[in-house]
């Protein structure tokens, strides 16, 4: 299937009415994007060495007060199986008790992979007395507390992260999609190895993908993120998930992308989801992460370079992308790893002149 460009990448394409609610916005505007940032929980987890609670409050801190309105801070998880979450309880009580400054009100985002992970939510959150949303003060910015569900588009795949089917895996869904529910939280779901599966191979059913994010919105999801989880995906491919996930009847303001940057193919894929009208995209400061059932697969791809990505495409984000770029610098250097964001690195090497 040939691919190009089309010539007009912004036309008047705007998101379809919906009941569902957004995390920041009430409605997503035709050139505008929503980031949703993943460093603090997806970028972070997989790092072997300890990270202090302090340097990972530092990161959310900083991030908060760049512009982004969502912010991945944790992962209520097993310590067992995810150390580096081990500290997410008390980063969701100080983030609801003193919460960083902003000019907008932030979502901050924590994964749950079963019911145990939202009850631990729920008590911090009972703790604090402070509800899963909340309006703000002079001295208090508003805050939204979310959770995010993750599945798989391959059975493989799924297997190897949760050891249950995909079936399964939306099972064991439900009951934690009706427990948020009656405290009000919003709900995020992933559909991982969208575009390509460490175990399964590049060609992942697309209809397969659409099936499972359609699974998510019924139960109840209220947006969700559609991952190349191994960075294999190609614009083609992209453009022919995207249509399948159209053909199923999903609006676009349902829908959220996530891509790694293995192959160097993400920013190419989100000009490919941005022409299609999708407006809300993962990335990861200084290119965080990895995940650790795929090997070789790199992070995810580095905000500052989405941000001037978008910028670049008239595409309005609401990100201070030099702001940004000092904090993927800090980020990289507090974790001893190289910082993988082009645009990050020239726009500091340039305010630096």
């Amino acid at each position: 299937m040939a691919f190009r460009l089309r010539p007009r990448l912004f036309s008047a394409l705007r998101p379809t009415s919906t009941l569902r609610c957004f995390a920041t916005e009430a409605r997503l505007t035709p050139d505008h994007v929503r980031i949703v940032e993943v460093g603090p929980r997806d970028g972070l987890q997989n790092e072997k060495k300890t990270i202090p609670l302090e340097t990972k409050l530092s990161l959310i801190e900083r991030l908060a007060n760049t512009g982004l309105t969502t912010i991945e801070a944790g992962s209520f998880v097993s310590p067992k199986w995810v150390p580096q979450m081990a500290s997410s309880a008390e980063i969701c009580e100080h983030l609801l008790k003193s919460p960083p400054q902003s000019q907008h009100k932030v979502a901050y985002n924590y994964l749950v992979p079963n019911v145990k992970g939202l009850e631990n939510l729920i008590k911090v959150m009972d703790s604090t007395g402070v509800p899963a949303e909340t309006e703000g003060s002079p001295s208090k910015p508003a805050t939204s507390t979310e959770i995010s569900l993750f599945t798989a588009a391959t059975e493989s795949f799924t297997k190897a992260n949760t050891n249950c089917t995909i079936a399964e895996s939306l099972d064991r869904f439900r009951p934690i999609v009706d427990m948020a529910k009656t405290k009000n939280i919003r709900i995020r779901g992933y559909v991982s190895v969208a575009l390509g599966c460490p175990y399964e191979g590049p060609n992942v059913s697309p209809a397969k993908v659409a099936d499972v994010t359609a699974s998510l919105l019924e139960m109840g999801a209220d947006e969700v993120s559609v991952a190349d989880t191994t960075g294999m995906g190609t614009a083609p491919r992209t453009l022919e998930l995207l249509q399948a996930i159209k053909a199923a009847g999903i609006a676009n303001s349902d829908i959220a992308l996530h891509f790694h940057d293995t192959y160097g193919q993400a920013l190419i894929n989100t000009i490919v989801g941005l022409e299609h009208g999708i407006r809300i995209f993962d990335s990861s400061v200084g290119g965080l992460g990895g995940c650790p059932f795929s090997k070789g697969a790199t992070g995810n791809v580095a905000t500052e370079d989405l941000v001037h990505t978008l910028h670049g495409l008239g595409m309005h984000t609401g990100i201070n992308l030099e702001e940004m770029s000092k904090i993927g610098s800090w980020i990289s250097g507090e974790l001893g790893r190289f910082n993988e964001s082009r645009a990050g690195k020239a726009t500091l090497a340039r305010i630096q002149k």
